[in-house]
């Protein structure tokens, strides 16, 4: 095991180096996230935070977003019994070549907010799985990876915000799960093999993914017109590109809130969606439903998992062939009492 200090590598660009400006960054997100998410938070039955989906590009674009998403984790941490002990990571590779799984091998996630210790007991259990196959990521790999560190500012923000409101300090250790270029029967495979963990009431789950990247830099230009298109659509009714990546997306969310990881695969391959973190999505898409699945798993009895995308951005409406976006999307999972 590596035990180094995973430093905060994009800082000073992808978001601010000033722990001050940083924090003042977020608490703005998510007082906005928070003012336009409070008719439906009182309407909420009881129930309890399971896991989030959140953007990881630059906090400029993609911060507002997220916040849609952490705003919900802070008032679950916020909560005198919440039950939250460890929060698990699933994010994408963006740079290293890897077809399975592999875990963080730091000891700690640096962060302007302040360090995350990682959770070294689940990590662990996880390599010790039985039929498992998790990597351990070194400190290079890990480092050059932004996908992961653009969701460690916003955990230490949303914890230490809780805390204040507790009279506590204690942190929650966290564990990055990096899920590389995965066959389905891989995201099945790994799927299975967390899911009693990930249907544990003490553990959240983040999901680190970025939504359509539309452009010719991204090599990916489909439009209402063309077949690629009609197929991407119930209706071909959009008039404008960015309506047509919106309703492209959109019918993926719709996959992903029914969790069905066999559906939105097949949507995958129709489309091509660039849906960048969509194998750690399927992985924990996968993970949910053989939890539900599994006889000898009793966690779940007597709850119902309901997943809702709470917030939708494109980074620009791109309206000619010339232009270019990325889109970004928040979901939070939560399991109410029956």
């Amino acid at each position: 095991m590596n035990n180094y200090n995973r430093r905060a590598n994009h800082a000073g660009s992808w978001y601010s180096d000033d722990g001050k400006i940083l924090d003042e960054d977020l608490h703005r997100y998510l007082m906005s996230a928070a003012k336009e998410e409070i008719s439906k938070q009182n309407n909420l039955r009881q129930s309890s935070l399971r896991a989030i989906i959140c953007p990881h590009a630059g906090f400029d674009y993609s911060g507002p977003t997220a916040a849609y998403g952490y705003h919900h984790l802070e008032r679950e941490l916020s909560k005198k019994d919440s039950p939250i002990r460890h929060i698990l990571v699933f994010h994408p590779s963006h740079h290293f070549y890897l077809d399975g799984c592999a875990v963080s091998g730091a000891k700690v996630l640096e962060t302007p907010l302040g360090n995350l210790p990682v959770d070294i007991l689940l990590r662990e259990e996880i390599l010790n799985l039985k039929g498992g196959e998790f990597a351990i990521m070194n400190q290079n790999v890990d480092e050059c990876e932004h996908s992961g560190e653009m969701q460690y500012p916003y955990i230490a923000k949303v914890q230490n915000d809780a805390n204040k409101k507790k009279g506590t300090t204690k942190l929650i250790p966290v564990l990055p799960i990096m899920c590389g270029s995965l066959s389905n029967s891989k995201e099945s495979t790994y799927g299975k093999l967390l899911a009693e963990i990930v249907s544990r009431p003490d553990v959240l789950s983040i999901v680190s993914s970025d939504f359509c990247h539309w452009g010719d830099r991204f090599n990916y230009q489909p439009t209402p017109r063309d077949n690629n298109g009609k197929t991407a659509q119930k209706e071909n009714t959009a008039t404008e590109i960015f309506e047509f990546i919106r309703d492209l997306d959109q019918r993926g969310m719709e996959h992903i809130s029914m969790q069905q990881p066999g559906a939105f695969a097949q949507y995958l391959k129709e489309t091509r969606n660039t849906i960048c973190g969509r194998h750690a999505i399927q992985t924990y898409l996968n993970a949910v439903v053989y939890s539900k699945c599994d006889s000898k798993n009793t966690s779940n009895n007597g709850e119902d998992l309901s997943l809702e995308f709470v917030e939708y951005a494109q980074s620009s409406e791109v309206r000619s062939m010339r232009e270019s976006s990325v889109s970004y999307a928040s979901a939070v999972a939560r399991v109410f009492q029956t």
